[in-house]
């Protein structure tokens, strides 16, 4: 089940780099990547 909760929120910051525009980042768009990154450590972590 680890590897699909991995996937998934790799795919979800995949979609998310491939919204960011090139200039003026939203804070609530750097903020769900930094959640998402967070999570994907956790999930990685728990893998092991």
């Amino acid at each position: 089940m680890n590897a699909e909760k991995i996937k998934e929120i790799e795919e979800k910051i995949a979609d998310l780099k491939s919204r960011w525009p090139a200039h003026s980042v939203p804070l609530s768009m750097w903020q769900q990547l930094e959640d998402l990154e967070i999570a994907l450590e956790a999930a990685k972590a728990e893998n092991n």
